[in-house]
């Protein structure tokens, strides 16, 4: 590190309150947790509110491979190198080559299916003033629901929340981060967007 982490590091017994309730909750499941959710612990709505995001985002029906396609674009520019390690490796697990990935980066895909889906989450996150209804319809013209369009915004704000915190808190990649499991969404399915409710 070069820098020392700015917000003490909790865990069940240094926590306070609902903190400490959660904390206890991931340590009983998971044997402990990343550095990021420990420091998050430091405030119990901000835990709070991340745990609960999180979970819904894994409910989402974005196939993986697009899913962290998304979060490397956000990332990017946000400039987490915690997050852009985590995504990256996520995004060589769902099957993406180093081209795909540095696409992804700069918010694109060689794959046209894909491509329109990355720039939207792109956009999302650095101008979702110039978003319009006819960006909306094209999207639902590559065979997006609108669930799945509301599940790119939400998975936006969640790569939002990681990236910003980390870098607030100085965090970097050799603090471990859970943010590679929190992300996680299904096993992509043999199109852009899975069909069923």
């Amino acid at each position: 590190m070069t820098e020392a982490i700015r917000f003490p590091i909790h865990d069940s017994s240094t926590a306070v309150g609902a903190a400490a309730e959660r904390l206890a909750e991931l340590e009983a499941r998971h044997g402990r947790v990343g550095t990021m959710v420990a420091t998050m612990a430091g405030s119990p709505s901000v835990l709070a509110g991340y745990l609960d995001l999180s979970r819904a985002v894994k409910r989402t029906k974005l196939p993986r491979a697009v899913s962290e396609r998304i979060s490397l674009a956000v990332q990017d520019h946000l400039g987490c190198a915690s997050c852009l390690q985590a995504h990256t490796d996520a995004a060589r697990t769902a099957g993406l080559d180093d081209t795909e990935i540095a696409l992804a980066r700069a918010g694109t895909s060689d794959d046209p299916a894909i491509a329109p889906i990355v720039a939207f989450g792109r956009r999302v996150h650095q101008e979702p003033s110039s978003i319009t209804g006819t960006d909306i319809d094209a999207l639902r013209g590559l065979g997006l629901r609108d669930r799945d369009v509301l599940d790119i915004v939400a998975l936006v704000a969640l790569n939002v929340l990681t990236g910003t915190f980390n870098l607030v808190a100085g965090l970097e990649p050799d603090a471990p981060s859970p943010s590679t499991t929190v992300v996680a969404t299904p096993a992509p399915t043999t199109t852009p967007m899975e069909t069923t409710p």
